[in-house]
């Protein structure tokens, strides 16, 4: 059962690291010197070996890009 409020908030999406590439058109090289230096949303460890990146921090990011220029 869906509610007013799933339609406005869609659900949480993580993202893989080749689909954050993909999105902000940078490398894996400079996503992370940027994390580093407080530059770029931080990735969730899920495991040991896996990060991902929430949808909506990745866009919030991009859209804070866009309103600097």
């Amino acid at each position: 059962m869906t509610t007013d409020s799933d339609s406005i908030h869609p659900p949480e999406r993580l993202l893989r690291l080749a689909e954050v590439r993909h999105r902000v058109g940078l490398g894996k090289t400079m996503i992370y010197a940027m994390i580093g230096e407080g530059r770029f949303p931080k990735p969730y460890k899920i495991t040991a070996a896996a990060a991902r990146w929430s949808e909506r921090e990745v866009d919030a990011w991009i859209e804070g890009l866009i309103r600097e220029h």
